[in-house]
C-alpha cells in the first residue's frame, strides 16, 4: 500500500477567505450584542453613508467633484476602438471600409466590439486603394489618400454636448 505523505508546506494556499458573518450567535465569534461594531455611536447603530467624510468637509469626496448640471450628467465617455492603417492592407482593393467589412475580415471580433465607434489610426503602412467611411485621424487620412484611396467625411454624434441632453 502506498503511503500518502502530506506536508502542510506543500498544500496549496487558500487565496480567498469567506466573509465573516456577524450577529449569528455567541459561538460564531462575532455573535450577539455589538457584533464587532463597538458600543455606542453612529457607526454602531446604523450605516454611515458613502458621502460622509467626518468633519473634514473641505476635503470630502463630494466637495472635490465638479458641479454637473443638466439631465444626462456623469455619462461615461467611452473612446472608440482604434484600427491601424496596416490592418486595412489585408482588405481587397477598391472595397468600401465600414464596420461590417472589418468584422467580416476578422479585424474586429464582433459588431459588439464596435458599439462605441471605430476610428482609423495612422499606424503602419497601406498599399491598397480603399474607400473608408469611418472617422480617421489626419495621419491615417494622408496615408490612405497617398495609396490611392479616399476617406469620406463621417459625422460622429458627440455625447455630453450642451444641447444634446434631451
Amino acid at each position: 500500500m502506498k503511503k500518502n505523505n502530506m506536508n502542510l508546506a506543500q498544500l496549496p494556499s487558500i487565496t480567498k477567505r469567506t466573509k465573516k458573518r456577524v450577529g449569528r450567535g455567541h459561538g460564531s465569534g462575532k455573535g450577539a450584542h455589538t457584533v464587532g461594531r463597538g458600543t455606542k455611536g453612529r457607526r454602531a447603530r446604523g450605516s454611515v453613508g458613502p458621502n460622509f467624510f467626518g468633519t473634514a468637509m473641505g476635503a470630502s469626496y463630494i466637495k472635490r467633484l465638479p458641479l454637473l448640471r443638466g439631465k444626462g450628467k456623469l455619462k461615461a465617455r467611452v473612446k472608440p476602438v482604434g484600427v491601424n492603417v496596416s490592418y486595412l492592407s489585408t482588405l481587397p482593393a477598391k472595397s468600401t471600409v465600414d464596420v461590417a467589412l472589418l468584422v467580416k475580415h476578422h479585424i474586429l471580433s464582433s459588431l459588439d466590439e464596435a458599439r462605441n465607434g471605430v476610428k482609423i489610426l495612422g499606424g503602419g503602412t497601406i498599399t491598397v486603394a480603399l474607400t473608408v467611411v469611418l472617422p480617421a485621424t489626419s495621419g491615417a487620412r494622408t496615408k490612405i489618400e497617398k495609396a490611392g484611396g479616399t476617406v469620406e467625411k463621417v459625422h460622429v454624434p458627440t455625447a455630453n454636448t450642451k444641447h444634446n441632453n434631451a
